[in-house]
């Protein structure tokens, strides 16, 4: 008997739930494209905490191992909450829900460019997230996409950081869709290369849990927003060549390693750098991830936000698609929710 297991018909009482997968300079993301139900709440806000409580089997499920991995992330597309929008879009990975994605976002955007049937000129995608609508933007005859991002600003500066065993460590708290700690590598000589991955992690980790006690983040408009997601290391000597201005390795969530720069990392490094006098609006820098793939970050606008300065930058990069899956959820299977392994 030829067996033919191109077609194979699982249980109907199994759950089954689809998804497209992409990378972004390297960082993974899961897109759900059924099998999951439109998350309730009134703004994308109140969805993203709907899911914090009711998709939280349904995230592990496709994040954790053996379908994904601990650095695993993944969207779920919802209507969207502005009439001007495409859609919404709601953020996981191997923690939670977060509230904003850079690197998400250009996926999404190159994902609907090679789905248009347009093949010239410049066009407009706009989506909401819990941070706000971002306006993302794509050209069909060019593989580069990007997005305006929402208000980004400089929190506190040289924040010190006392870890057991060391030297006080300084860092820079600044937003860029999320709230993240900047450090510079090159004060700890810190590696930020691929062979260093564990020791980035565990110092990662430690910098955040120390700053969980001792910074208060209070969004301007969002208290579901005032938390810190992520120490970002950064290094202007580690670079790949002369056309990178500076290197980022993000740690955010549980201890995941962004495999690209953060796009909501290089907004925030924006902020930071503007509030120095080091990028002026209309300059354009280019800020490259472990793998040495990157982001083109610039700021397009200044303004005033909840009473502080900010800027709005603008993000290019690339991403690609990688394959298309079927997932299934065997009601009998010891392990439905996974597991995570470092």
């Amino acid at each position: 008997m030829k067996l033919d297991f191109s077609r194979c018909q699982m249980p109907q009482h199994w759950t089954q739930v689809t998804a497209l997968d992409m990378h972004t300079a390297g960082e993974p993301l899961r897109i759900i494209t059924s099998g999951v139900p439109e998350p309730k709440g009134n703004n994308m806000a109140d969805k993203r905490l709907y899911c914090l409580t009711h998709y939280e089997d349904m995230r592990k499920m496709l994040m954790f191992e053996p379908r994904g991995h601990a650095d695993m992330y993944g969207a779920l597309l919802t209507e969207p909450q502005r009439a001007d929008s495409a859609f919404g879009v709601l953020f996981m990975h191997n923690e939670g829900y977060s509230t904003m994605c850079g690197h998400a976002v250009i996926a999404l955007t190159e994902l609907v460019r090679t789905q248009s049937s347009e093949t010239v000129g410049e066009h407009q995608l706009k989506m909401d997230t819990p941070a706000g609508q971002i306006c993302a933007f794509y050209s069909g005859d060019k593989k580069q996409v990007g997005f305006y991002n929402v208000a980004s600003f400089v929190c506190q500066l040289n924040v010190p950081v006392i870890l057991a065993g060391m030297r006080t460590v300084y860092c820079d708290i600044a937003f860029g869709g999320a709230y993240y700690a900047y450090v510079d590598a090159d004060q700890l000589d810190l590696a930020l290369s691929l062979r260093n991955s564990e020791e980035i992690i565990s110092l990662g980790r430690k910098i955040k849990r120390a700053l969980a006690g001792k910074v208060q983040l209070e969004h301007p408009e969002d208290m579901s927003l005032g938390f810190l997601y992520g120490v970002v290391f950064y290094s202007n000597l580690q670079v790949s060549g002369s056309h990178c201005h500076s290197r980022h390795v993000c740690i955010f969530a549980d201890g995941s390693l962004d495999r690209s720069p953060t796009g909501t990392g290089v907004s925030g490094r924006a902020a930071l750098l503007a509030a120095r006098g080091a990028l002026g609006r209309g300059e354009t820098i280019y800020i490259e991830g472990i793998l040495a793939s990157g982001f083109d970050v610039g700021i397009d606008a200044v303004c005033q936000y909840g009473g502080r300065d900010a800027v709005r930058p603008k993000v290019t990069g690339e991403a690609y698609v990688t394959g298309e899956h079927t997932f299934w959820l065997d009601p009998d299977d010891p392990i439905q929710q996974g597991f995570i392994l470092r």
